[in-house]
């Protein structure tokens, strides 16, 4: 018999899931839709960087914060500062403050070369001092107009070949650099303490499709998570910009459904 979770995975909301909207329309959504807690894209949406902001919210809505991304995108790379080691800190004392246990980073850029240096032991320190999992997300090779690879991140875009104990899976990131998400679940193993649910096409755009309509086998992914014993939240972390509230609240109902009906299937791990 597979081993048996101690505590079943939740389902969370991103908050990137509902840009251009708000971080309030975020928990708006997760609490309307059912969702079992909310992910803080920390820069997106200005407010998200003020925690105080967030935390009346949370109470407001009732919904929980369970993971907090740190601002490490190109884009965010002002918030909190121009230290990513700052970003990091006051990502830690935001999760505190929330009731978060998990903290998403991305590995560093390759123009980030003091960060890059002490990254790996700066994340274990980070976690023996805060008692929280840093877990860092797989990313994806840039490419040139003619297919060549740009390097973007040192030393590797590649999570896994880091030498840090907790990893993020992002299935549009897995699609991307043209991988398997089901063989990274396995591969991965116990490494694996937080799931970015979406999906994505073998090609240059990093899509963050809805789970399904993709060819990373997110119902596969869902079902081995549930079949090894996972205990790790799964955020749903999908684009719907260009969609209406209506389709938006549509797009995350369902994302929300297809979450659970795999996770809930009591198979086998795949073989």
């Amino acid at each position: 018999m597979p081993p048996q979770p101690a505590v079943a995975p939740r389902v969370v909301l991103s908050t990137s899931s509902v840009y251009p909207e708000s971080t309030a329309a975020g928990f708006a959504l997760t609490r309307d839709l059912g969702y079992d807690g909310i992910e803080i894209m920390v820069g997106v949406d200005p407010a998200s960087a003020d925690v105080d902001s967030v935390a009346r919210l949370s109470e407001y809505h009732e919904v929980p914060v369970l993971a907090i991304h740190a601002p490490t995108l190109l884009l965010t790379q002002r918030v909190w500062g121009p230290d990513p080691w700052e970003k990091l800190d006051r990502a830690a004392m935001a999760a505190h403050q929330l009731g978060a246990d998990v903290v998403v980073v991305h590995p560093p850029f390759r123009w980030q070369r003091s960060y890059a240096s002490g990254f790996t032991d700066g994340i274990r320190r980070l976690e023996e001092t805060t008692g929280l999992t840093f877990a860092v997300e797989n990313m994806f090779p840039w490419r040139g107009p003619g297919g060549g690879e740009v390097r973007a991140y040192s030393p590797s875009w590649d999570c896994a070949a880091l030498d840090v104990d907790h990893l993020t899976l992002d299935l549009s990131h897995a699609a991307t650099s043209r991988l398997s998400s089901l063989q990274l679940v396995r591969d991965w193993g116990e490494r694996l303490r937080h799931v970015h649910l979406t999906d994505g096409t073998d090609g240059v755009a990093d899509e963050h499709l809805l789970p399904g309509e993709g060819d990373q086998d997110a119902a596969g992914v869902l079902a081995e998570l549930a079949a090894t014993g996972y205990t790790g939240h799964v955020s749903v972390e999908v684009k719907t910009r260009g969609l209406s509230r209506a389709q938006r609240a549509e797009a995350l109902a369902a994302s929300l459904a297809f979450t659970r009906a795999h996770l809930a299937v009591p198979a086998e791990p795949h073989g």
